[in-house]
């Protein structure tokens, strides 16, 4: 199954003959299968050399991004290197701990005996990343599928191929190389990869390839992590703080140049509100950029590449709102300006398409119960986003609507707490990883009940009489 519409796709510079798919992931799974991933000593040995590399080579790492996008090494160390190397090791101070066998308590009609639930690795595991946050996304689902005892496949993405060419240096000198491999590639690669069978699949990616991946694992009934995308919205309720509110809208969509999945892609908020936090969110864009804007701006990642630039260029020529902030590009250096479109037609493309990009549409509705219908009618989103000085406001806004995951006075900060289960629901995805959520997640929860053989009662077995049936009727 070709993953031809692939929006991420481009020329790669492996050569794709030398890649043999099949003979790696056989090799991966004969490994699997000679039981050495069991051993809690062994996933641990590799969650400490996943940590290890990140923090020796973590300057090469973010160099890489840096080459790939421009990315600045303050965000690539606080998104990638530096939160992952933090998250790895929490996950591998609680390893041994998620393993053991989790007791359950028995119903009285299942006593005598002992209930319990053994977490056991699902196999051989792909995780196909994006190229978004190009070491986080494909490190961060490893670990966990490391964790929890499977054999792993990773494919990074070809659009940041620095970064995936130091992966697959580096990740083979720190782990063991014959359960964990990186496999290069471009969507020829993906393409055969999916033609394999695996035992979880784990994709991060927009939604259109998603349902490829989807697909694939269907003929093998593989089971599938999604975390995609789509619109998330950010209501601004009357009673918000506003310039806190601007700030972090602003930061949000700043970040990585908006290209990140839980980035808020639109905004609604009451006329009384919208102009004054619109001016907020300006005055946060100028003092993020000090006054000098982003073209060339060492603190402001550029887009991925010309086709995504000229993707954006495309919802900033024909959208039908107001541009009250930005709006320029710069298609040679691959640069979008942080920009502000009021009321923009609810049928073009920019409210139609996730942006993924630092554009920013803000929408006036007459209420919150107007906010919620338009969220509603919707696909259900990866984040939404509130912001009220009123809790009332934030539970009801909540309690009415669905989405992946949500943060209240802030954006993309409910990623950090491992606790915190993140994924998507409905069209934003499936699955749910981070923490011990992560590890459930490549584990296959196995319910052994243990029964005694000395008392056995009879009343369960044939023939049915009239006694026992008053008896089970009663106590089940």
């Amino acid at each position: 199954m070709a993953i031809t519409d692939r929006p991420d796709s481009q020329d790669s510079d492996v050569d794709l003959t030398a890649v043999d798919v099949a003979g790696i992931v056989a090799r991966v799974r004969e490994t699997y299968q000679s039981g050495r991933t069991r051993p809690i000593e062994w996933r641990e040995e590799q969650l400490d050399g996943l940590v290890r590399m990140l923090k020796l080579e973590g300057p090469r790492f973010e160099a890489a991004m840096a080459a790939d996008m421009g990315k600045p090494a303050m965000e690539s160390f606080t998104t990638d290197v530096g939160f992952l190397a933090a998250e790895i090791a929490a996950v591998r101070k609680h390893v041994a701990k998620w393993a053991k066998p989790r007791k359950v308590r028995l119903p009285m009609t299942a006593m005598p005996g002992k209930g319990y639930i053994v977490p056991e690795p699902l196999g051989v595991a792909l995780v196909i990343a994006p190229w978004n946050y190009p070491v986080n996304l494909l490190l961060l689902p490893m670990a966990a599928a490391i964790a929890a005892g499977n054999a792993v496949i990773a494919k990074p993405s070809e659009l940041t191929g620095e970064t995936a060419k130091l992966m697959a240096e580096l990740v083979p000198r720190y782990v063991d190389p014959e359960a964990i491999a990186v496999i290069e590639g471009d969507v020829a690669v993906a393409t055969e990869l999916l033609e394999q069978r695996f035992d979880h699949i784990f994709y991060t990616g927009s939604s259109d390839v998603g349902r490829i991946v989807a697909a694939a694992a269907a003929r093998f009934l593989t089971p599938v992590t999604l975390e995609l995308g789509g619109k998330s919205p950010a209501f601004v309720d009357d009673s918000a703080n506003l310039e806190v509110t601007g700030r972090r809208l602003a930061w949000g969509k700043w970040l990585n140049a908006g290209q990140t999945c839980v980035a808020p892609d639109y905004v609604l908020v009451t006329e009384q509100t919208r102009d004054a936090l619109v001016d907020s969110i300006r005055a946060a864009f100028d003092e993020f950029s000090g006054g000098k804007g982003t073209r060339g701006n060492p603190d402001f990642t550029s887009i991925v590449n010309e086709r995504h630039t000229t993707r954006l260029q495309g919802l900033l020529a024909d959208h039908g709102g107001t541009v009250v902030f930005g709006g320029g590009s710069d298609l040679d250096a691959n640069h979008v300006e942080p920009t502000i479109i009021v009321d923009p037609d609810a049928d073009s493309d920019l409210m139609r398409q996730e942006i993924f990009g630092p554009i920013l549409p803000v929408i006036t509705v007459e209420s919150m119960h107007e906010a919620v219908e338009f969220v509603n009618d919707r696909e259900k989103p990866l984040a939404l986003y509130v912001f009220a000085e009123d809790d009332e406001t934030a539970d009801e806004l909540i309690a009415n609507t669905t989405a992946g995951g949500t943060c209240v006075n802030h954006v993309i900060q409910h990623l950090v707490p491992a606790d915190l289960p993140f994924g998507g629901v409905g069209e934003s995805g499936t699955g749910r990883y981070h923490g011990q959520s992560g590890f459930d997640t490549f584990s296959n929860l196995r319910s052994v009940l243990k029964k005694p053989t000395k008392m056995d009662l009879k009343m369960l077995y044939p023939p049915y009489t009239a006694k026992k049936e008053k008896l089970l009727r009663r106590f089940m």
